[in-house]
């Protein structure tokens, strides 16, 4: 059982946010709370996927916290000798992942692997999947994980990426975080709550603007990339090799 997400709710010396015990514990309710959309988001990915896997292919869940985008690739996956690979650098997250995953059985394969995306090898992929994880990567190694894995995918291999996305502009941006805190109110969340845990993730989330996003896709080679969701500052894409 996950509880609520209370991390932020006293008073505190705020520190850089981690996936450490405390944040597993109450994951999912701090995503569901958090994201909108996160439901559909999640569900989504795992139909693109069952639409572009390919028999004989890995399909990769690229920061893939307690398993949610693993379980739905993995209920959609339809194709001869598929296996999924779900990375992640946080252990506790790991650790929990592999329970999440012994609770529904499956014919499809899953190596949960606890390691830095920037270290794994992307090979014969149908299928990347990184939602909400390029967020955390420091932006001067971005385009080397997404060309590393454009090379790692097969021809009409797909990269399914959901990012947090800053405006382009300043007035912009101010209209998305604002519609995004007042989803956070509306779903509990108390002004400090609020505060506290923007403080705690600017250091360690730097999200960039869309058009940065679809400008490096199509630089690394990309042929076809679409927005298939937004709501307020968050958005998936869907990236075609």
């Amino acid at each position: 059982m996950t509880g609520k997400d209370s991390i932020y709710a006293a008073e505190q010396e705020v520190k850089d946010f981690t996936f450490d015990e405390n944040v597993v514990e109450v994951f999912p309710d701090m995503i569901q709370r958090s994201v909108p959309g996160y439901a559909t988001i999640v569900s989504t990915m795992g139909k693109l996927a069952g639409s572009f896997a390919q028999s004989n292919s890995n399909l990769y869940d690229l920061g893939c916290s307690l398993g949610a985008v693993t379980l739905s690739m993995r209920r959609n996956i339809d194709k001869e000798n598929c296996q999924i690979i779900a990375v992640d650098n946080s252990a506790p997250m790991v650790e929990r992942c592999k329970l999440h995953l012994k609770g529904f059985k499956s014919d499809v394969p899953v190596d949960v692997t606890l390691g830095d995306i920037n270290d794994i090898e992307i090979e014969n992929a149908s299928v990347v999947a990184m939602n909400f994880t390029l967020q955390f990567i420091t932006p001067e190694q971005r385009y080397a994980v997404l060309e590393k894995i454009y090379n790692g995918l097969k021809p009409g291999g797909v990269l399914l990426l959901s990012e947090k996305i800053r405006g382009e502009n300043d007035q912009k941006d101010n209209i998305l975080i604002d519609l995004h805190h007042d989803f956070k109110r509306h779903n509990g969340y108390s002004e400090l709550e609020i505060s506290q845990k923007r403080t705690a993730i600017e250091n360690v989330m730097r999200p960039d603007q869309l058009s940065a996003h679809l400008q490096r896709l199509d630089k690394i080679g990309f042929q076809q990339t679409q927005v298939w969701y937004q709501c307020f500052n968050f958005c998936s894409m869907i990236a075609i090799k």
